[in-house]
């Protein structure tokens, strides 16, 4: 397939094999998995929560603290803006570099570092 379409035709055939083995993953585990029903004689306690041959105590729900997720996004944040960082230096050295990307990514960097200071300052990467 080439041409301008090419390229959708390409991405939508992707899209409905992805899609099939989807499908066709959760009708196999439907098809082989195992059956839980009333009558096979089953008690509660075989369905209950295995975990390193210790019985489960307390409740399901477990609170996190907020600053986990902080430390989760400041982690994303920089480890997708670190992506952009790897093709550009891989390119720096060609000729038809020029100085406007250059510039470009200097400004890149400077907002990097403004969010770091940022972040430092509101005490943010302070573990405790």
């Amino acid at each position: 397939m080439s041409g301008y379409l090419g390229g959708y035709a390409t991405l939508g055939l992707l899209l409905l094999v992805g899609a099939g083995v989807f499908v066709a993953a959760f009708t196999a585990a439907r098809l082989l998995g195992p059956r839980r029903s009333a009558d096979s004689g089953a008690t509660a306690a075989k369905f209950d929560t295995y975990e390193c041959g210790l019985d489960p105590v307390g409740g399901d729900w477990a609170q996190a603290q907020i600053r986990y997720y902080v430390y989760a996004f400041l982690y994303a944040l920089f480890a997708v803006e670190s992506v952009f960082l790897f093709p550009w230096a891989v390119i720096f050295d060609r000729p038809e570099f020029g100085t406007a990307a250059v510039v470009e990514m200097a400004i890149f960097v400077a907002v990097l570092g403004l969010g770091i200071l940022y972040a430092w300052r509101k005490r943010i990467l302070r573990w405790t």
